[in-house]
């Protein structure tokens, strides 16, 4: 075999290589799969319309809170709708709002698109200024170029 090293201690080293590189990758695969439920994308508006997010995956949306549209219902649900400058998706929302959430400014929901196309939230994170904005929807809303940290209001309008 001429492709082996001639000396003992690079012939060790290859074969200590082979021994434990399956088992580095198998630990890896087996660790990956262990957490593929708890993996939670995130995106604007507009990013998950163009990825056609499954219903029922999990994802982070994240956005602006559009003006006029919260709606709170008696049985505690409260519907609105978060929008970047492109696109726009309903969220439905069962539970307490932060103190921090009002329309016009940054959200972030955490939850799972319905088969209607509802955003329905299990969790609602808000923002007071972009000193509080994950750093994922500030590049999100940068790149679009809906960059608000001074709190202005929006340049889109409603649909």
């Amino acid at each position: 075999m001429s492709w082996l090293p001639r000396s003992r201690t690079a012939r060790r080293r290859l074969m200590i290589l082979g021994v434990t590189a399956p088992i580095l990758a198998l630990a890896t695969g087996v660790a990956l799969y262990a957490m593929r439920g708890s993996i939670s994308f995130f995106y604007t508006p507009s990013q998950a319309l163009a990825a056609h997010v499954p219903p029922g995956q999990a994802i982070q949306l994240g956005g602006l809170v559009r003006t006029g549209s919260v709606v709170k219902k008696a049985d505690g649900e409260v519907d609105f709708v978060v929008a970047d400058r492109r696109s726009s998706a309903p969220v439905a929302y069962r539970g307490v709002l932060p103190d921090l959430f009002r329309e016009g400014q940054g959200v972030v929901a955490i939850g799972a698109y319905d088969g209607a196309g509802v955003f329905d939230a299990r969790q609602i994170l808000a923002k007071h200024d972009e000193r509080y904005m994950p750093p994922e929807l500030a590049s999100a809303l940068k790149k679009q170029g809906e960059w608000r940290g001074d709190g202005a209001a929006p340049t889109y309008s409603a649909p």
